[in-house]
């Protein structure tokens, strides 16, 4: 697996090519921007997501909320993929949802999320640029738990929000986290070329 760091990739590489005398414009024009698409997939995936839940949230409160996740999220990641051309989808260590649970490469990422939000850092939230040994490559991006996330992922549920979450995911983990706390990672992945 290959990590990059992300900052501008292009941009070193123009650089380091001036430096030896290699023309590469064409190149770098062929060549996608994958953390800059992976972020904007990300965040048009999460806008999306939150958009619906905050209006769930206005009208039904967290049981309303709990049906988004359950029923929309899943729509909205598809069809965020499907304008992509990438795999778009939620992640995380303490899975709500058995479907979304981490490869090991996720996992990996996921436990580097958590050691550098531990470590203070999340503005902005941690991302990671790889190629998988697959040659497939992979953006992700932190999601931290903010106030409203508390009613489904906090440690105390009210009960029946807490009926709701044990009837539709029997194997719920994804409780008891705190505001600030990573929760899990929008992962966005492309087929090797």
């Amino acid at each position: 697996m290959r990590k990059q760091t992300i900052t501008n990739p292009r941009a070193r590489l123009a650089a380091a090519a001036t430096l030896v005398g290699i023309a590469i414009a064409p190149a770098l024009a062929e060549t996608p921007d994958r953390a800059a698409e992976g972020r904007e997939i990300a965040a048009a995936f999460g806008a999306e997501l939150r958009a619906e839940l905050q209006a769930a949230m206005a009208e039904g409160g967290p049981l309303a909320a709990i049906r988004v996740c359950n029923e929309d999220a899943p729509r909205i990641a598809a069809a965020v993929a499907e304008r992509s051309g990438a795999e778009v989808g939620r992640t995380s260590s303490k899975v709500r949802n058995p479907a979304n649970r981490p490869d090991v490469h996720q996992r990996e990422v996921l436990a580097e999320f958590a050691d550098s939000i531990a470590a203070g850092n999340l503005e902005p939230p941690p991302e990671q640029l790889d190629t998988l040994e697959d040659g497939r490559v992979r953006f992700m991006s932190a999601i931290i738990m903010q106030p409203p996330c508390l009613a489904c992922h906090g440690a105390e549920l009210a009960p029946p929000v807490a009926t709701a979450i044990a009837t539709l995911y029997p194997e719920d983990e994804a409780r008891g986290y705190g505001i600030g706390e990573l929760r899990g990672a929008f992962s966005i992945t492309w087929p090797a070329n």
